[in-house]
């Protein structure tokens, strides 16, 4: 079918119009427009070179019909991920000032995408986090008397012995949940790799913005939104801090539905993945390497 149809074009001679390419791509012998993030200090993504012409049966060139065309964005990274190599970002603050630069240790926030280890460190995380408060009762435990009901013959009725059981009213559960933990066990190495991962991710996202620190001249909101209002394609943030959170800091977004705050310590591969933006401090990288650097105890 498609082999009629780019026929059919070759032999009509027709040149249907083409719709400008969209931001991110390019077409060969175009220069690439600047990524959203480059500003942000990360390295921009470059699209291989493609050509929207097909040669026809005369050897003429004929262009694609605009219907076959996809009008989904092409990126194509200018270099592999995921081969631990260190990485050099800007730094800045809330008002967007340049702070300098800084260099991201490879072997964590470069590493190859994995999503088979996120899946587990994410199954691992919300199972741990269950209260297993669920309590049922069982017929031991029901209220009530524990005399027969009637006697064994006689009254044409089914036999029973006591109230108590699961096919009367208010009577007991039959394995039911009882509390419990459902924390299932993960290895620690592979908990750490979960969390270079996501961290990773967002790096090569251009989602991982790194902050001088968070302090904030006032717990006034509005402070933290215009902050947010010039990050690009910002639609939920995690701001991530070194140490103990700062008061100011903690004023100005707990009013804010999109905007949250962790401690270094706290960071988690769950928390990565339910905001698109991650903010940290510079402080907060350097605690997050030692802690990715720190020997295992086994």
């Amino acid at each position: 079918m498609a082999a009629r149809l780019l026929s059919r074009i070759a032999r009509s001679g027709r040149r249907h119009q083409v719709p400008p390419l969209s931001p991110g791509a390019k077409s060969c012998g175009s220069q690439f427009a600047p990524s959203p993030w480059a500003k942000q200090g990360m390295s921009s993504i470059t699209s291989k070179c493609f050509s929207t012409t097909v040669l026809g049966s005369q050897g003429q060139e004929v262009v694609f019909p605009q219907e076959l065309l996809s009008k989904q964005k092409v990126l194509i990274p200018d270099r592999p991920l995921g081969q631990y190599a260190d990485l050099v970002t800007r730094v800045t603050n809330f008002q967007n000032e340049d702070k300098g630069l800084m260099v991201l240790a490879g072997d964590v926030f470069d590493v190859p995408i994995r999503k088979d280890i996120v899946h587990r460190v994410v199954r691992w995380q919300l199972a741990k986090r269950q209260q297993g408060t669920h309590s049922t009762k069982t017929i031991s435990e029901v209220s009530g008397t524990g005399r027969k009901p009637w006697r064994q013959k006689g009254t044409g009725r089914a036999r029973h012995g006591t109230l108590r059981g699961p096919q009367f009213r208010h009577g007991a559960t039959m394995h039911g949940p009882k509390p419990r933990s459902h924390a299932i066990k993960l290895q620690k190495k592979v908990r750490r790799l979960g969390l270079k991962i996501a961290l990773s991710a967002r790096t090569a996202e251009g989602k991982l913005i790194i902050f001088e620190d968070l302090a904030m001249p006032s717990h006034k909101t509005k402070y933290v939104v215009t902050a947010v209002s010039q990050m690009e394609n910002a639609k939920k943030v995690l701001l991530v801090d070194g140490g103990p959170i700062d008061s100011n800091l903690q004023l100005a977004t707990q009013n804010i539905h999109y905007v949250n705050v962790l401690p270094s310590i706290g960071l988690n591969v769950y928390s990565i993945l339910q905001h698109d933006t991650l903010v940290m401090s510079r402080d907060a990288v350097n605690r997050i390497v030692d802690r990715m650097h720190t020997p295992i105890n086994r």
